[in-house]
């Protein structure tokens, strides 16, 4: 299935170019059919003789409803341009056209509609003309299709160049990670609510959930249609009728989105290449109030043109988009900016990096995932993955490193190492990324918490005051004049332990516990604080620390004023 959509002046005969195309009138609306003008987004289907299903969406053509035109034309792959025999171009002929051009449509076919109301002559000007104005744009050589939808001359030519066209568009891609703009809203007898949308990225099926963006909602798929098909799952590149579970259809509008969770970083500030107009008569600034167009929706945004001041027409520049709401979006993406106060379109292109770092004045970007990771130094795989729509190969770790920010790293974990002294470092000071460096420093190794130089000797490993606290045993000595630094570190490894400001060995606990044993083997009921300092002749300024680290480890437990056995008493030897 390919997705196409008209496009063309108010009143050239788009809709009923579909009608006859296809059966179905895209016209939905009462207003419409009284009106004869399109305002919304219609959607019809057919098979050409070709046999390639052919997905129309039509649009208005209409100034008033241009919002409505951009939202159909978002993620389609072609157009079929209409430009009426007796009117030929008109104004709104070269919006469309600049239009489509700056969404990145690249191919469609061109129906001169009405022929049945001009004479042979004049409709072979109408289409020399057509072909003028369209020389230089993506339709430049495209067919010229003369039709009447009164008489039908021109049809059968029509579907044939539209199954051409359909045979040299590349199938959509299914990248696994799926995006569904969604176009149209509403509430189905019996089933809840309903979005439609063109699905792009991926795929979709029963029974999965997403996330509707940007309330960040968490919604589970119901049923699936494509065309009135239901089905179990759908891919891109079809246009999907999506039955929600877990959101009222009030709280859903057009320009929202579907995505997968974790896929996506949605973001209220981009960066973006604009091609600016040349048909407009002044510079784009910052001055204004822009909106801009980017899937289905229409959003406030403000602008900042990077670099200059000013793009000037038929120009291209640097510009900082915000955005009043977060989006999914993805270096890539194309929009479309307009001017609201003088109701014009300003221009389009393309968003480079949508998650900026940089200040504005700074700010140089050129879409690529090299500069996206020089900007940054390290980047997540992940995120690296949902800004740029591209899976990348992590280089460390989950991470994606820049090779100078890599250097870096290295040389300050190394430069830290070096300050720490004869002790090393301990690794709990240093953050995720200069842990992972670790592995690549040859030089350096950690051993019991501490990054050293390898093979460095551990000036702890026979300090003396192990060995003066060691003797001490469960009346140990103060460790005046000891390094508070090298006091912490033992602590840490565990080979001494503190307990309300008294300092002991680990062996003076293991002592303390098999005279517990000893004391609980006589006396189940329990022990007091001068029992156990009775039976090690200790003071109680040693005997109460004692017994509050043996609480403290599980060894004992209180009961009032008696200690019991805990879960981790030892047997009584």
């Amino acid at each position: 299935m390919t997705v196409v959509s008209t496009a063309g002046h108010v009143d050239h005969g788009k809709s009923s170019l579909v009608l006859a195309l296809t059966g179905t009138d895209p016209d939905r609306f009462e207003e419409e059919k009284r009106r004869g003008v399109t305002i919304d987004l219609g959607f019809a289907h057919t098979t050409l003789p070709t046999g390639h299903e052919l997905s129309l969406v039509d649009v208005p053509g209409h100034v008033r409803f241009l919002r409505n035109m951009i939202a159909g034309v978002g993620a389609v792959e072609a157009c079929l341009f209409v430009v009426a025999a007796t009117e030929g171009w008109k104004p709104q002929s070269e919006e469309h056209l600049r239009i489509l051009e700056l969404l990145g449509v690249r191919r469609g076919v061109i129906a001169m509609t009405k022929v049945d109301l001009v004479d042979e002559e004049w409709a072979e000007l109408q289409a020399m003309d057509i072909a003028d104005r369209v020389a230089g744009s993506f339709l430049e050589g495209a067919a010229v299709v003369p039709v009447s939808t009164v008489s039908g001359a021109g049809l059968d030519e029509l579907r044939s160049a539209l199954g051409a066209l359909l045979a040299t568009t590349p199938p959509s891609v299914d990248g696994g990670r799926p995006r569904l703009w969604i176009d149209r809203v509403f509430a189905a007898r019996g089933s809840g609510t309903v979005v439609t949308g063109t699905l792009t990225g991926g795929s979709l099926q029963v029974d999965q959930s997403l996330d509707l963006l940007p309330a960040g909602r968490s919604v589970r798929i119901r049923a699936l249609q494509s065309h009135g098909v239901g089905l179990a799952t759908v891919g891109p590149g079809h246009r999907v009728a999506v039955n929600l579970v877990g959101v009222e259809h009030a709280d859903v509008r057009r320009g929202d989105a579907l995505v997968v969770a974790g896929q996506w970083r949605p973001t209220r500030r981009v960066d973006a290449s604009l091609a600016v107009l040349g048909e407009l008569d002044h510079p784009l600034t910052r001055r204004g109030a822009y909106v801009g167009y980017a899937g289905s929706g229409e959003f406030p945004v403000r602008v900042r043109v990077l670099g200059d001041a000013a793009i000037e027409p038929g120009g291209r520049g640097l510009v900082r988009i915000h955005l009043a709401v977060p989006l999914a979006l993805r270096v890539g993406d194309r929009f479309v900016l307009r001017e609201s106060g003088r109701s014009e379109t300003v221009g389009g292109g393309v968003l480079l990096d949508v998650a900026p770092v940089r200040p504005a004045s700074k700010a140089r970007p050129d879409g690529t995932a090299a500069t996206l990771v020089a900007e940054r130094g390290w980047v997540r795989a992940e995120d690296l993955a949902a800004w740029t729509g591209a899976e990348v190969s992590p280089t460390l770790a989950g991470w994606v490193v820049d090779p100078a920010a890599l250097a870096a790293t290295e040389q300050a974990v190394a430069q830290r190492v070096e300050a720490a002294g004869e002790l090393g470092l301990d690794i709990g000071l240093l953050d995720e990324r200069q842990r992972v460096v670790l592995a690549r420093l040859e030089r350096l190794e950690v051993r019991d918490g501490r990054v050293r130089a390898r093979g460095a000797v551990d000036p702890l490993a026979n300090h003396p005051l192990i060995d003066q606290l060691r003797a001490g045993g469960v009346t140990p000595p103060e460790p005046a004049g000891a390094d508070r630094a090298v006091l912490r570190e033992l602590i840490r490894r565990k080979v001494l332990f503190e307990r309300d400001g008294i300092v002991f060995h680990g062996e003076a606990l293991d002592i303390a516990a098999r005279a517990s044993a000893a004391l609980l083997a006589r006396s189940p009921d329990g022990f007091t604080v001068a029992e156990l300092r009775d039976a090690l002749g200790m003071s109680r300024k040693f005997a109460l620390p004692l017994v509050n680290e043996l609480d403290a480890r599980g060894i004992t437990r209180r009961r009032g004023d008696v200690r019991i056995a805990g879960p981790r008493l030892p047997a009584a030897g």
